[in-house]
C-alpha cells in the first residue's frame, strides 16, 4: 500500500491532466482524508466508501478521497501502479458527479444507486442462507 503522502502525490498528479473546466465551482477542492469511511449500507463491514462528492451549504462543493478505505478495500499486497488507477478511477467517478451536478443530471448517482440495490439483495441473500 502507498502510503499517504505517496497517495496525496497520484492525485496532484492526476488533477494536473484534467481540463480547467471541470474544476468550474469545486470551490471546496479534493481533499484526501486519512480515515476510513464504511458505507451505511455496509453488510459484515466488508463495504468502504472510496470517494465522495459533497455539496454543502456550509463547506461548498468539494470531493473527498478516503486513504483509509483504501487501505482495508487493497491491504497491504496492492501494488502502487494498482492503487495509482484505484485512486485515478474514483477521483473520476466524483469529479463525473460533480460535472452531472453542475449540468443538473444525475445518471451515474443513478447507476450508483443500481449498484447499491444489487449489493442489498446480495446481502439479504447471505443472510437468508445463514439462517437456512
Amino acid at each position: 500500500m502507498v502510503t499517504i503522502e505517496e497517495a496525496q502525490e497520484i492525485l496532484e498528479a492526476v488533477a494536473e491532466d484534467l481540463p480547467p473546466e471541470f474544476y468550474k465551482a469545486l470551490n471546496g477542492g479534493i481533499l484526501l482524508l486519512p480515515e476510513a469511511k464504511r458505507s451505511k449500507e455496509s453488510w459484515a463491514s466488508n463495504l468502504y466508501t472510496l470517494g465522495e462528492y459533497t455539496v454543502s451549504h456550509n463547506m461548498g462543493r468539494y470531493i473527498a478521497i478516503y486513504y483509509g478505505s483504501f487501505a482495508f478495500v487493497f491491504g497491504n499486497n496492492a501494488s502502487e501502479a494498482t492503487i495509482a488507477e484505484e485512486l485515478r478511477k474514483t477521483l473520476l467517478h466524483e469529479f463525473t458527479h460533480h460535472l452531472e451536478d453542475l449540468a443538473g443530471e444525475n445518471d451515474l448517482e443513478k447507476e450508483d444507486e443500481r449498484r447499491m440495490r444489487m449489493y442489498r439483495e446480495r446481502a439479504s441473500l447471505r443472510r437468508i442462507r445463514r439462517k437456512i
